[in-house]
């Protein structure tokens, strides 16, 4: 993997000559190069896993982590090796920060009708919506209306008590015996929890 980073500089760096190469410049290039191939592929692969897959922007990340690098070489030392397990903080921290700011940008649903499940597509929620309903009939109704109140409704388990008229410890025991249900209710149809 190699990619190239261009940094821009506001003029000659302090020392150079008009007409002569710039040494911090290729201090610079060599610098990101030597973190290119010593470290980049196994970078890129950690940050892609924690992305989910998402390669270009892993890649992305990467490249903010190695900038970074350059801007503390002074202190981290302008060799690459030993770098490892600061770039892998950085990594992660970028990761983090990149996910944050994600979920920050996308809205709340409003309601529960209006929130979507993260589904491929109208056809799979659809079909999962099916077994879903489906495995709930295998339920008891104490069961049934317990899961509504806490997964569907979103309510918390002092506001389930109250409305089925059970104690908390109650909600909590029946919460957990229907969710065993439903997980082998969905397995005998086919579906992995």
């Amino acid at each position: 993997m190699r990619r190239t980073i261009e940094i821009q500089q506001a003029g000659p760096a302090p020392g150079a000559l008009p007409g002569r190469p710039d040494p911090a410049g290729a201090r610079c290039e060599a610098f990101i190069r030597g973190l290119y191939e010593e470290h980049g592929a196994l970078l890129v692969r950690f940050a892609t896993r924690l992305l989910g897959g998402d390669r270009h922007r892993a890649e992305d990340i990467f490249q903010e982590a190695a900038v970074r690098a350059w801007r503390h070489s002074g202190t981290l030392g302008a060799q690459t090796k030993g770098l490892r397990p600061w770039l892998f903080t950085v990594v992660r921290n970028l990761v983090i920060d990149d996910q944050r700011s994600r979920r920050a940008a996308s809205p709340l649903p409003e309601s529960f009708e209006q929130a979507e499940l993260p589904v491929a597509d109208e056809v799979e929620r659809t079909l999962t919506s099916h077994v879903v309903t489906q495995a709930m009939r295998d339920l008891s109704e104490r069961q049934r209306e317990v899961l509504v109140h806490m997964y569907f409704l979103g309510s918390s388990v002092a506001q389930t008590a109250e409305a089925l008229g059970v104690p908390p410890g109650t909600v909590k025991s029946r919460t957990y015996y229907a969710m065993r249900a439903l997980r082998a209710a969905l397995e005998v149809r086919g579906v992995e929890c």
